[in-house]
């Protein structure tokens, strides 16, 4: 709304441009009045009125802007209309208003450009889905589906919701969702995200989740909050408000005293009016957040990127961040001689494969298929561990407790099964958390962008942290943590070594990801309460992301305060040339148009891709 509002300034001035021309040189109009030696044709009454307007809805801004301790350049652009409306040029006050709200509207034009990743991605929200009824297809919207419905998915279709295949087989491409490049075969029992591409072979699909609370649509509702944020970045370039505001009036000023004409001093405000200084920042800031979803990043709002790109310190959570959240086997220990350690995990494994707890689903997972074989008079004693029979053998796989009730307690620190075999303890199989292979490289490359401090805040035990931070890289761990505990070590990090960076993927994060300066969520698997309290979310399963988001901000914020810098520079150097005199006010006007074009081009850049050093990739 405020932009098409901004849209219809512009074309009202244009209107009243081409009414004035049509009325001086068509017309020939004579003047209706004078004020001294000021005369008033209709061209000027029309010009002024509008120019009387925009200088009074600027000057409420502007007030409104200082009561809440904000300074900034718009005041310039108020002192260039009313003095051409003082000194009677009309025309050079028409190329004012042209230039304020003309690069108010390429500013909505670049924004547009630089956030068009930002729209396909809420373009291609699926919106229509193929219900199955009585083996009957009836085209319903996807908002309607219910969990329990029978979804086709026809080739080269979106999957509408999450959901499982129930019949057929065929690849889908995540790469929207994921970053995978290639497609992914999914059969019957497998599961499918919204957003995906069927490939060559129809499916049904059983919905599991409604819309709303389905990948794709999760990542939509992201990206609409990041838009609908307005950005307080907009006005980067107050910073810099009161000393330019201060050298553009006392050179206009020394122009009039010098000269004796108050037609110089208007001159000099012609050519300084702020609008490449208002341009520059937002267009770049906005474009590096385009950069952010073109990498998978979702950025919620333009502080953000200021603050990754000053960022001194990183947290990450353990679990699901650093690491896969998926157990892999760590060691197979034995205690009797005559089982090896393959034939002990064989066995374990073979007594595990019908039971859905985690640590079993892992084990097997991590076992050769063709080291599992059947099991017979199964049994499971919950929250204890499972019993069967494997090749004439009777094995017990679970607590200690539960599989050698007897046994002396043993010294294990990390996350384990034990095994009997005919009653006769037999050994144990410890599991560790999957690291991550972008975490190592994550966190060295982290230092190489300037990281002074790198933590790990995690729940878990302190001789599993130290295992994971080792191999990840990071000295600094926080064991045995509960979220209020991440809180206030997030909390006592020194000024000198803000801001704060926290990385998370859980429930249990997201107080975290709201205490640190800057909380970045894993939301691959969708819209947690992280991904919700988050000031930025990964939307694909890679840590290495984090590297990325610091590049691109430092980047952003590097080409903004150039293109700032810049366009202060080359408006003061037009100032002083306009101090001789040789710039009337109508030329003035249309070199402040070029000047708000290249800003534009400039803050552009932003788009482009960073350095290796921005990106970490630099040797030591």
């Amino acid at each position: 709304m405020k932009n098409l509002k901004r849209q219809w300034k512009f074309i009202v001035v244009l209107i009243a441009g081409a009414v004035g021309l049509i009325s001086q040189f068509a017309l020939h109009s004579k003047s209706l009045f004078s004020i001294g030696n000021l005369q008033f044709p209709v061209h000027a009454i029309i010009i002024d009125i509008i120019g009387i307007l925009m200088a009074i809805s600027l000057l409420l801004e502007i007030f409104h802007d200082w009561k809440t301790g904000r300074y900034g350049v718009d005041i310039l652009a108020v002192i260039a209309v009313v003095s051409t409306i003082l000194i009677g040029d009309v025309w050079a006050e028409w190329m004012i208003l042209v230039m304020m709200t003309g690069g108010e509207t390429l500013e909505d034009y670049a924004t547009g450009q630089a956030n068009k990743e930002l729209r396909a991605l809420l373009d291609k929200t699926p919106r229509i889905a193929n219900k199955l009824v009585d083996g009957k297809i009836t085209e319903v919207k996807v908002d309607d589906l219910q969990v329990g419905d029978t979804v086709l998915i026809k080739p080269g279709q979106q999957v509408p919701v999450d959901g499982q295949i129930v019949k057929g087989t065929s690849s889908f491409d995540q790469s929207s969702l994921t970053g995978e490049s290639v497609p992914v075969t999914k059969n019957p029992g497998d599961e499918l995200m919204s957003g995906s591409v069927n490939g060559d072979v129809a499916v049904e699909m059983k919905v599991t989740k409604a819309a709303k609370d389905s990948e794709y649509q999760s990542i939509v509702a992201l990206v609409k909050s990041s838009q609908a944020q307005p950005a307080k970045f907009v006005k980067m370039a107050d910073r810099y408000a009161i000393p330019f505001t201060v050298i553009s009036l006392i050179i206009g000023g020394v122009a009039w005293a010098v000269s004796g004409d108050a037609t110089r001093f208007a001159e000099v405000m012609v050519v300084a009016s702020p609008c490449p200084l208002l341009i520059a920042a937002p267009v770049a800031l906005v474009s590096g957040m385009s950069s952010m979803s073109a990498h998978h990043i979702i950025v919620k709002s333009g502080p953000t990127l200021e603050k990754l790109a000053r960022a001194k310190t990183f947290a990450f959570d353990k679990t699901g961040t650093l690491t896969e959240n998926q157990l892999i086997v760590d060691q197979v220990v034995t205690d009797d001689k005559s089982f090896d350690q393959k034939e002990l995990q064989s066995l374990a494994a073979s007594v595990e494969q019908q039971s859905s707890h985690v640590i079993a689903s892992s084990l097997v997972k991590a076992t050769d298929k063709d080291l599992i074989h059947p099991v017979t008079n199964l049994k499971e004693t919950t929250a204890q561990g499972v019993e069967g029979d494997v090749d004439g053998k009777h094995v017990k796989v679970g607590k200690l407790s539960f599989v050698a009730p007897g046994h002396e307690k043993l010294n294990v620190t990390s996350t384990a099964v034990y095994v009997s075999v005919d009653g006769k303890f037999a050994g144990y199989i410890t599991l560790k958390d999957k690291m991550r292979p972008e975490s190592p490289k994550t966190i060295e490359r982290l230092r190489r962008q300037g990281a002074e401090d790198i933590m790990m805040l995690t729940g878990d035990h302190k001789q599993v942290a130290e295992k994971v931070a080792k191999e990840a890289g990071i000295t600094d761990v926080r064991s045995e943590l509960l979220p209020s505990q991440k809180i206030q070590a997030i909390k006592d990090v020194p000024k000198h070594l803000r801001p704060v960076v926290m990385t998370g993927d859980g429930v249990n994060d997201a107080p975290s990801l709201t205490a640190a300066d800057v909380g970045i969520a894993m939301g691959a698997k969708g819209a947690t309460a992280a991904s919700e309290s988050a000031d930025a979310v990964i939307i694909v399963n890679d840590i290495s992301k984090v590297n990325d988001a610091v590049a691109i901000s430092k980047h952003t914020m590097k080409v903004a305060n150039i293109d700032v810098l810049t366009a202060i520079g080359v408006v003061i150097i037009i100032e002083l040339i306009a101090f001789t005199g040789v710039i009337p006010a109508f030329w003035g006007a249309i070199l402040q148009e070029v000047v708000d074009m290249i800003t534009i081009s400039l803050g552009l850049l932003a788009k482009t891709k960073p350095s290796d050093k921005q990106f970490g990739l630099e040797e030591k």
